[in-house]
């Protein structure tokens, strides 16, 4: 098994154990998007208490990544609302998951298709 092949399995099982309604068609594509910023520690997840981290999930995960234009405080309530999703006390808010879910509440799933 490849170490993305590893990844995605690992990703999945999380979306799995969290009980997220995410298919795992889409958090494969998302994972193979992301690139080879999926086994650097520090980018493999999101952390919800870095602001910085999440003004650049919304600059440049929704807006330049997935072309939305909504105000910054409908990405911002988005972005919580995933954060809430994946769990206050999850430290493993895996960025493939969170990004499929981001794309999965906009409605644009079919950008990784």
């Amino acid at each position: 098994m490849s170490k993305l092949e590893e990844k995605i399995e690992k990703y999945t099982e999380a979306c799995k154990k969290l009980g997220l309604d995410v298919s795992a068609e889409l958090v494969e594509q998302v994972t193979r998007g992301l690139g080879p910023s999926i086994y650097n520690a520090d980018a493999e997840s999101v952390s919800c208490s870095d602001g910085d981290e999440l003004a650049r999930v919304r600059e440049n995960f929704l807006k330049k990544k997935l072309g939305l234009s909504e105000s910054d405080e409908v990405l911002d309530a988005a972005i919580k609302e995933v954060c809430e999703a994946m769990g206050s006390s999850n430290r493993n808010k895996y960025r493939a998951l969170f990004y499929a879910m981001l794309a999965k509440k906009f409605g644009k799933e079919d950008i990784y298709a």
